[in-house]
Protein backbone atom coordinates (compact mmCIF):
# COMPACT_ATOMS: atom_id res chain seq x y z
CA UNK A 1 0.00 0.00 0.00
CA UNK A 2 1.50 3.31 -1.18
CA UNK A 3 1.40 6.37 1.21
CA UNK A 4 -1.67 8.08 -0.69
CA UNK A 5 -3.71 4.77 -0.27
CA UNK A 6 -3.33 4.61 3.26
CA UNK A 7 -3.98 8.43 4.00
CA UNK A 8 -7.03 7.73 1.92
CA UNK A 9 -7.91 4.69 4.00
CA UNK A 10 -7.57 6.16 7.47
CA UNK A 11 -9.95 9.24 6.36
CA UNK A 12 -12.48 6.97 5.27
CA UNK A 13 -11.85 4.86 8.39
CA UNK A 14 -12.24 8.03 10.56
CA UNK A 15 -15.52 9.40 8.71
CA UNK A 16 -17.06 5.94 9.18
CA UNK A 17 -16.53 6.12 13.04
CA UNK A 18 -19.54 5.67 15.28
CA UNK A 19 -19.41 8.90 16.75
CA UNK A 20 -22.25 8.24 19.55
CA UNK A 21 -20.05 5.11 20.21
CA UNK A 22 -17.03 7.63 21.23
CA UNK A 23 -19.64 9.76 23.30
CA UNK A 24 -20.29 6.99 25.24
CA UNK A 25 -16.82 6.01 26.07
CA UNK A 26 -16.42 9.72 26.61
CA UNK A 27 -19.24 9.58 28.82
CA UNK A 28 -17.90 6.35 30.65
CA UNK A 29 -14.31 8.53 31.36
CA UNK A 30 -16.41 11.38 33.08
CA UNK A 31 -18.81 8.86 35.03
CA UNK A 32 -15.98 6.95 36.33
CA UNK A 33 -13.49 10.02 37.06
CA UNK A 34 -17.04 11.98 38.72
CA UNK A 35 -17.06 8.81 40.96
CA UNK A 36 -14.12 8.77 42.33
CA UNK A 37 -13.25 5.17 40.02
CA UNK A 38 -9.98 3.87 38.38
CA UNK A 39 -9.84 3.63 34.52
CA UNK A 40 -7.77 0.88 33.39
CA UNK A 41 -6.36 0.65 29.92
CA UNK A 42 -4.55 -2.65 28.06
CA UNK A 43 -3.51 -3.88 24.41
CA UNK A 44 -0.65 -6.40 22.93
CA UNK A 45 1.98 -4.89 20.72
CA UNK A 46 0.76 -1.39 19.24
CA UNK A 47 -2.35 -1.19 20.98
CA UNK A 48 0.19 -1.49 24.34
CA UNK A 49 1.62 1.45 23.40
CA UNK A 50 -1.52 3.19 22.99
CA UNK A 51 -3.21 2.18 25.99
CA UNK A 52 -0.13 3.14 27.94
CA UNK A 53 0.17 6.76 26.03
CA UNK A 54 -3.46 7.51 27.10
CA UNK A 55 -3.03 6.74 30.28
CA UNK A 56 -0.28 8.57 30.88
CA UNK A 57 -2.01 11.48 28.61
CA UNK A 58 -4.58 10.98 31.74
CA UNK A 59 -2.55 11.19 34.44
CA UNK A 60 -1.08 14.65 33.24
CA UNK A 61 -2.16 16.21 30.40
CA UNK A 62 -6.43 16.03 31.53
CA UNK A 63 -5.16 16.45 35.23
CA UNK A 64 -2.50 18.91 35.81
CA UNK A 65 -4.09 21.50 37.69
CA UNK A 66 -7.11 19.98 38.83
CA UNK A 67 -7.41 19.09 42.56
CA UNK A 68 -9.49 15.91 41.77
CA UNK A 69 -7.44 14.07 39.31
CA UNK A 70 -8.09 11.09 36.93
CA UNK A 71 -6.71 8.16 37.80
CA UNK A 72 -5.89 5.62 35.01
CA UNK A 73 -3.89 2.91 35.08
CA UNK A 74 -1.94 1.06 31.87
CA UNK A 75 -2.05 -2.95 33.02
CA UNK A 76 0.98 -3.29 30.25
CA UNK A 77 3.08 -0.55 32.26
CA UNK A 78 4.11 -3.15 34.62
CA UNK A 79 7.24 -5.44 32.82
CA UNK A 80 7.98 -7.75 35.60
CA UNK A 81 4.81 -8.43 36.82
CA UNK A 82 3.37 -8.91 33.17
CA UNK A 83 6.34 -10.89 32.81
CA UNK A 84 5.91 -13.13 35.67
CA UNK A 85 2.13 -13.97 35.26
CA UNK A 86 3.09 -14.71 31.38
CA UNK A 87 5.87 -17.16 32.70
CA UNK A 88 4.01 -18.60 35.99
CA UNK A 89 0.51 -18.61 34.83
CA UNK A 90 0.12 -17.83 30.93
CA UNK A 91 -0.09 -15.53 28.98
CA UNK A 92 -3.82 -15.08 28.90
CA UNK A 93 -4.02 -14.36 32.26
CA UNK A 94 -1.23 -11.22 31.94
CA UNK A 95 -4.25 -8.69 32.65
CA UNK A 96 -6.78 -10.59 34.31
CA UNK A 97 -4.39 -11.24 37.24
CA UNK A 98 -3.94 -7.63 37.99
CA UNK A 99 -7.10 -6.68 37.54
CA UNK A 100 -7.36 -9.14 40.74
CA UNK A 101 -5.40 -6.96 42.71
CA UNK A 102 -7.20 -3.64 42.04
CA UNK A 103 -10.86 -3.75 40.51
CA UNK A 104 -13.56 -2.30 42.49
CA UNK A 105 -16.36 -1.78 41.50
CA UNK A 106 -17.97 1.43 39.21
CA UNK A 107 -14.32 1.48 37.63
CA UNK A 108 -13.55 1.38 33.75
CA UNK A 109 -11.94 -1.22 31.90
CA UNK A 110 -10.49 -0.39 28.64
CA UNK A 111 -9.09 -3.22 26.36
CA UNK A 112 -7.45 -2.51 22.70
CA UNK A 113 -7.27 -5.50 20.23
CA UNK A 114 -7.29 -4.70 16.66
CA UNK A 115 -8.88 -8.19 15.84
CA UNK A 116 -11.10 -7.97 19.01
CA UNK A 117 -10.07 -11.57 19.28
CA UNK A 118 -7.04 -10.98 21.89
CA UNK A 119 -7.42 -13.91 24.76
CA UNK A 120 -5.41 -11.93 27.09
CA UNK A 121 -7.60 -9.32 26.63
CA UNK A 122 -10.96 -11.02 26.12
CA UNK A 123 -10.44 -13.04 29.49
CA UNK A 124 -9.34 -9.89 31.62
CA UNK A 125 -13.04 -8.46 30.04
CA UNK A 126 -14.99 -11.09 31.25
CA UNK A 127 -13.58 -10.83 34.96
CA UNK A 128 -13.81 -7.60 34.97
CA UNK A 129 -17.89 -7.44 33.89
CA UNK A 130 -18.47 -10.19 36.21
CA UNK A 131 -17.20 -8.00 39.07
CA UNK A 132 -18.89 -4.74 38.73
CA UNK A 133 -16.73 -3.14 35.77
CA UNK A 134 -17.88 -1.02 32.86
CA UNK A 135 -16.19 -2.64 30.21
CA UNK A 136 -14.93 -1.01 26.80
CA UNK A 137 -13.49 -2.32 23.85
CA UNK A 138 -11.51 -0.54 20.64
CA UNK A 139 -11.46 -3.17 17.53
CA UNK A 140 -10.66 -3.37 13.94
CA UNK A 141 -11.35 -5.94 11.64
CA UNK A 142 -14.86 -7.58 11.88
CA UNK A 143 -14.28 -6.34 15.91
CA UNK A 144 -14.15 -10.19 16.89
CA UNK A 145 -15.28 -11.57 20.05
CA UNK A 146 -14.24 -7.98 21.97
CA UNK A 147 -17.33 -6.20 20.06
CA UNK A 148 -19.93 -8.79 21.60
CA UNK A 149 -18.19 -8.80 25.27
CA UNK A 150 -18.15 -5.12 26.30
CA UNK A 151 -20.79 -2.65 27.27
CA UNK A 152 -19.17 0.13 24.68
CA UNK A 153 -18.06 -1.00 21.41
CA UNK A 154 -15.65 1.48 19.63
CA UNK A 155 -14.74 0.13 16.39
CA UNK A 156 -12.19 0.65 13.66
CA UNK A 157 -14.30 -0.28 10.33
CA UNK A 158 -10.67 -1.75 8.35
CA UNK A 159 -9.30 -4.22 8.08
CA UNK A 160 -6.01 -2.93 8.47
CA UNK A 161 -4.02 -2.75 11.68
CA UNK A 162 -2.26 -0.08 11.08
CA UNK A 163 -5.46 1.83 10.76
CA UNK A 164 -6.78 0.18 13.66
CA UNK A 165 -3.79 1.51 16.08
CA UNK A 166 -3.94 4.76 14.44
CA UNK A 167 -7.80 5.56 14.92
CA UNK A 168 -8.01 4.21 18.03
CA UNK A 169 -5.43 6.79 19.45
CA UNK A 170 -7.45 9.36 17.96
CA UNK A 171 -10.58 8.15 19.67
CA UNK A 172 -8.23 8.34 23.48
CA UNK A 173 -7.80 11.94 21.68
CA UNK A 174 -10.97 12.85 21.03
CA UNK A 175 -11.96 11.68 24.93
CA UNK A 176 -9.16 13.37 26.20
CA UNK A 177 -9.95 16.61 24.99
CA UNK A 178 -13.77 16.29 25.62
CA UNK A 179 -12.80 15.83 29.09
CA UNK A 180 -10.23 18.37 29.69
CA UNK A 181 -12.65 21.00 28.37
CA UNK A 182 -15.48 19.65 30.61
CA UNK A 183 -13.06 20.10 33.79
CA UNK A 184 -10.35 22.44 33.45
CA UNK A 185 -12.33 24.95 30.55
CA UNK A 186 -11.03 26.47 27.04
CA UNK A 187 -7.53 27.17 27.86
CA UNK A 188 -6.35 24.70 30.31
CA UNK A 189 -2.24 25.15 31.28
CA UNK A 190 -0.31 21.88 30.44
CA UNK A 191 2.75 22.83 32.96
CA UNK A 192 5.23 25.96 32.61
CA UNK A 193 7.61 24.83 30.86
CA UNK A 194 5.09 22.82 27.89
CA UNK A 195 2.79 26.28 28.23
CA UNK A 196 5.94 28.16 27.53
CA UNK A 197 7.66 25.76 24.35
CA UNK A 198 4.18 25.95 22.17
CA UNK A 199 3.85 29.82 22.34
Amino acid sequence: MQPLEYRALLLETLNRLDMSRVQALADAFSAAYEGGHTIYTMGNGGSAASASHAAGDFLKGASFGLDKRFKMICLNDNLPSLMAIANDIGWEAIFEEPLKNYLQPGDLVVGLSGSGNSENVLRAMQWAKANGATTAGLTGYSGGKLAQLVDIHVHSDANDMEVAEDVHMAVFNMVKKSMMAKYMGDTPSMGATYDARVK
